[in-house]
Parts: C-alpha cells; structure tokens; sequence
C-alpha cells in the first residue's frame, strides 16, 4: 500500500509495478533513510576508522524491541536545540503492563513512542550525525508509518478469528536483510525492469503479534483462551514526493511463511488480488 505523508488516506497503487528510487525531498535533505531506532549497525562515520567494539551494550537492550531497555531523556553535550521529551502513545496494542523491557514499553495498554530527544539520543548513540531541526519531521514520519503499517497488519489478523484483538508483542527492525520476497523483486527488476522493483527496500522490519482465540465451544470461563503467534515481514519503499513535495512510502506488509496457515493466507489475498485486478482490466 503506497501512503502520502501529507494526507491520512492512502492512495491507489498497482502492486506488481515498480517501487521507484527514494527520493531525498529537499526539506529533509540530510534525514537518513532507515529506522534509526532499530538499525543494529550504524554507517562508518566517513573520517573516523570504525570503532574497535559494538558500541551498544547488547546485553541491555530489550529482547523485544531491540532497542535500550530505557532510553535516555538526557540532552547531548553539544545539542543547540531544545527537543520536546514528551512521548506519543500509540494505537498498536502491546503485552501487560508488567512485562519486561522498561521504559521502551510505555505504561499504557498501547505501544509508546520514543520522544524526539529520545530519538536523536538513538542517532546519536548510532553515529549519525543528524540536524537537531529535522528530528521532530523524523520522529512524524517514523510513527506516520508505524501507525499504517500496523493497520495493514490488521487487515490480515481480522480475517482470522480472534484477529480484532491481535497485540504487538515483539518486532525487530532488520534492515541489512533482504526479505525473500524483495530479492525476488530485485532480480525480476533486472529482467522486466516495467513489471517490478528496480530499487530496494530502504528498511525492514520483522513484527511479531499474539492473538487470543476463544473457542465458541468452550463455555467454561475457567479454561484460558488459545493463544496464537505470527511474524510479520514489513518492506518500507520510497516513492517520488506529490506535487506538493510531501514525501511518499510504499508498505509491503504480508504474514512471514511460516505456518501453513500463513502460506494458506498469502494464497487466498494473492487470488483476490489478482481476480479485483482482472476485473478492473
């Protein structure tokens, strides 16, 4: 689904056309193009040798997210701007309360997230050298996109039962890490560069969610409800801003094939899919 940062709508795509280069609109121009707060490895800074050790502890980071257990509200040493600390909570549903993982849970029945200074403390931390007025544009676009990959999520959980209470419970961003489905784009790009992707995902990110069935044949309350867990690969592709300059992203956001009931799912919207589009033609 291809989403207009300017606009809460999402507009019309045809899925087996290519995802065009990223572009670097010219009010973010020094905005890197990745999840920061789930890259795993930072880009070498271009005059310093790499350093000798990871710089992040891993074992303090939540198994999770990925990300630190608490992250910092503190400003940078050499920070010029005043960013806001203030957290958004989110709409994607999360575990208890009381699991795990401190601050970089929240404390809400929804997923918090990070606020702008927490946010440039992860750039920070990562080696990106990033300009402190484009971090709240940043932090919009990071949670723009959250919020829509997670209702595509949902269109795939609400055909199954029990998905309208489908709970985030874990999600890993990966973005070193072709999925099967972007290298097979990939390499069909290079033989009908018309017909798919010439460029790849610019992040990927791996979610994994919990849905909790209740048999119908089940009346007694004492007997706790089924549990069920699917992963969830997420590919983020750049399209050529609209008209107005605001910036453009394609999700491809499909159930991880896993289980024979993700393979089963992926057959039946891939035939629906294909049937709409016949009928279109």
């Amino acid at each position: 689904m291809k989403w207009n940062i300017g606009s809460p709508a999402p507009l019309p795509v045809d899925h087996t056309a290519p995802v065009p280069p990223h572009p670097v609109p010219s009010s973010s121009s020094n905005i890197p193009a990745s999840c920061p707060m789930h890259q795993s490895t930072p880009p070498p800074p271009p005059s310093a040798p790499a350093p000798a050790a990871c710089p992040i502890k891993h074992d303090a980071l939540d198994p999770n997210t990925h990300m630190p257990a608490n992250l910092s509200l503190s400003r940078q040493p050499n920070q010029q701007l005043e960013l806001p600390v203030e957290r958004t909570a989110s709409t994607i549903p999360r575990p208890a309360a009381g699991s795990p993982g401190g601050e970089a849970y929240g404390t809400g029945n929804t997923w918090d997230y990070p606020s702008p200074q927490q946010f440039y403390n992860a750039l920070v931390r990562k080696g990106w050298e990033t300009p402190e007025d484009s971090v709240e544009v940043m932090v919009a676009i990071h949670n723009f996109l959250n919020e829509r990959a997670w209702d595509e999520v949902m269109k795939w959980e609400k055909r199954l039962p029990g998905g309208e209470n489908t709970q985030l419970v874990k999600f890993q961003g990966r973005p070193g890490e072709l999925s099967p489905k972007a290298r097979f784009h990939l390499w069909a790009g290079q033989l009908f560069p018309s017909k798919f992707n010439s460029e790849p995902p610019f992040d990927r990110h791996d979610w994994v969610v919990k849905r909790t069935v209740q048999s119908a044949s089940n009346s007694n309350p004492s007997v706790p409800p089924e549990t069920y867990d699917a992963r969830y690969v997420i590919d983020y592709y750049s399209a050529p801003p609209d008209e107005d300059g605001n910036p453009v992203f394609s999700l491809d956001v499909r159930p991880a094939l896993d289980s024979f009931e993700a393979v089963k799912q992926r057959v039946v919207v891939g035939v629906e899919e294909w049937w709409r589009g016949q009928e279109v033609d």
